[in-house]
C-alpha cells in the first residue's frame, strides 16, 4: 500500500479495509475506531482507504480501459506478493476488480510518476521569483498568499522569520507555492503542492504533534520538514535546526 502501511501487521491492515469499505462487523468497531483515533499514521491509511473505496465505486458501472488492463498485467510482476487480505479480496471479486484495485492502489500511493517530498523540496529550494507576500490582516499570523486553503504563515512577530519573497510553478502538473523567510542571514522555504498528499518518505522520522505527522529527512543534504495540511503536502527546507523547523512547520499563530 505505502512505506507507512508496512508498519501495521496485515490484520490491522484488513481491520482498515473493513472500517473504510463497511464490512466491519458492529461488535468490533468501536476497536478499531480507538486504535485509529490514537494513530495519526492509521489516520493517514484509513482516508486514503476510504479514496480507494470510492475510485472503486466510481470505477464498477464503466468499462475497464484497454490501457489500463495492459498497465495491470505489465506492473504484475514487479509487486512482488501481495498482502493475504488483498488476494482475499481480489480473488473473490474476480478480474473486474482486480483493475479496479491497481486504480485503487493509484490512489493509495500518489500513482505511478506522481511527485514525491523530493521534488517538492528540491522546488522549494528553488530561488524566489517575486516579492514577498504582504501580511493578512493585523494579527500578524499569516500572509496574504495561500494554497486552497492553506495559508502561508507569517513569522515575524513569533519567531524572527521575515517573509523575503515568494514563486509559484508546478511539479509534474501539480500546482506549487513557496514562501522564502530569513532571519540573521539565514534561510527557510515553506511550499505547499496543490493536491491529494504526497507519498510519504520511507526513511524519515517521524513525530506527532496535535494529531499532525511532522517528517523530517535529508535530501539532497538539506534538512526538510514535511507533513499535511489540508490534505495537501507542506514542506519546510532551510538552514534551521530540526526542533526549530519542526516549530515552524506546526505554528498556527
Amino acid at each position: 500500500m505505502s512505506d507507512v502501511a508496512s508498519t501495521f501487521s496485515e490484520d490491522e491492515l484488513a481491520d482498515l479495509c473493513a472500517l473504510a469499505d463497511g464490512t466491519l462487523p458492529p461488535d468490533r468497531r468501536a476497536d478499531v475506531e480507538a486504535r485509529v483515533a490514537a494513530s495519526p499514521e492509521l489516520q493517514e491509511l484509513l482516508e486514503r482507504q476510504r479514496r480507494a473505496v470510492a475510485a472503486t465505486q466510481a470505477l464498477e458501472g464503466d468499462p475497464v480501459p484497454a490501457s489500463l488492463a495492459g498497465a495491470v498485467q505489465r506492473g504484475r510482476p514487479a509487486r512482488g506478493r501481495r498482502p493475504r487480505w488483498l488476494v482475499a479480496r481480489v480473488a473473490a471479486a474476480g478480474a473486474l476488480a482486480a483493475v479496479i484495485a491497481v486504480a485503487a492502489a493509484i490512489v493509495l500511493t500518489g500513482g505511478p510518476g506522481s511527485p514525491t517530498v523530493a521534488d517538492a523540496a528540491r522546488f522549494a529550494a528553488e530561488a524566489p521569483a517575486g516579492p514577498a507576500p504582504a501580511p493578512a490582516g493585523d494579527e500578524g499570523t499569516a500572509l496574504a498568499v495561500d494554497v486552497q486553503g492553506v495559508v502561508f504563515p507569517d513569522l515575524l512577530r513569533a519567531y524572527g522569520w521575515r517573509a523575503v519573497g515568494v514563486h509559484r510553478g508546478e511539479i509534474d502538473g501539480r500546482n506549487a507555492t513557496v514562501v522564502l523567510y530569513e532571519r540573521d542571514g539565514r534561510r527557510i522555504a515553506y511550499g505547499v503542492v496543490a493536491g491529494e498528499g504526497l507519498p510519504r518518505p520511507s526513511d524519515a522520522e517521524g513525530t506527532s504533534s496535535d494529531g499532525v505527522l511532522y517528517q523530517s529527512a535529508r535530501i539532497d543534504g538539506r534538512l526538510v520538514v514535511t507533513w499535511r495540511r489540508l490534505g495537501h503536502t507542506c514542506v519546510l527546507v532551510g538552514d534551521a535546526p530540526q526542533d526549530e523547523l519542526l516549530a515552524l512547520a506546526s505554528y498556527r499563530g
